[in-house]
């Protein structure tokens, strides 16, 4: 499969209502801590937002409920990897996208055949503490060789100066969290975003 170039995350289908008709054609919702009964109203709500701007909508760790509201793609850290229920996932007809860190991980992930494999953090990331170091441009290259055909999606620190040499290094998607939803202004920043991923289309 092909992944647009530009990979939003985002916590909430209030993020999705504002930033997704700029132009995005490629979100996760990954909602940390939240009630199934919010959960899922959030995923329907995501869901009929993306299908109606023909954007993919991936479905962060919720695998169960993206299951039952009708999703076609989720995305597993390795935690959630070990407790998913893979042939369940195959089965409805879900893609999966996995997070990698090390090499490990990585053998972790291409033995679970996904969609695509994420890795990170590329830069330093003030998302979330991370016991791993900044990867570098360097290790995108490794990564890309490794698990070729198998579409690569680069994350942590990512800023739209920073793209040229991700994309370069091999990365086929570049996912953004803090870069837009910290911005004084995320719809300008959605945009150039946009525009800065347009050659890689």
């Amino acid at each position: 499969m092909k992944l647009d170039p530009f990979y939003l995350i985002v916590d909430s289908a209030a993020w999705i209502e504002r930033l997704v008709p700029l132009g995005v054609k490629l979100v996760q919702l990954r909602i940390k801590s939240m009630n199934e009964t919010g959960l899922r109203a959030e995923i329907r709500k995501s869901k009929g937002l993306c299908a109606q701007h023909k954007c993919q909508l991936i479905v962060n760790d919720h695998w169960r409920l993206a299951i039952a509201e009708g999703c076609d793609f989720v995305h597993l850290g390795q935690e959630d990897l070990q407790t998913a229920d893979l042939s369940r996932i195959r089965s409805a007809g879900v893609r999966l996208g996995l997070s990698t860190h090390d090499h490990v991980e990585l053998e972790t992930a291409t033995f679970a055949e996904p969609a695509y494999v994420a890795l990170g953090p590329i830069y330093p990331t003030i998302l979330k503490k991370m016991k791993w170091a900044p990867q570098g441009i360097e290790r995108i290259s490794e990564w890309k060789r490794r698990i070729a055909p198998t579409p690569l999606v680069a994350i942590g620190g990512l800023t739209p100066k920073r793209l040229d040499g991700v994309f370069e290094a091999g990365a086929d998607s570049a996912a953004v969290v803090t870069d837009i939803t910290l911005n004084a202004d995320p719809e300008a920043r959605t945009r150039e975003w946009i525009e800065k991923t347009k050659p890689w289309r």
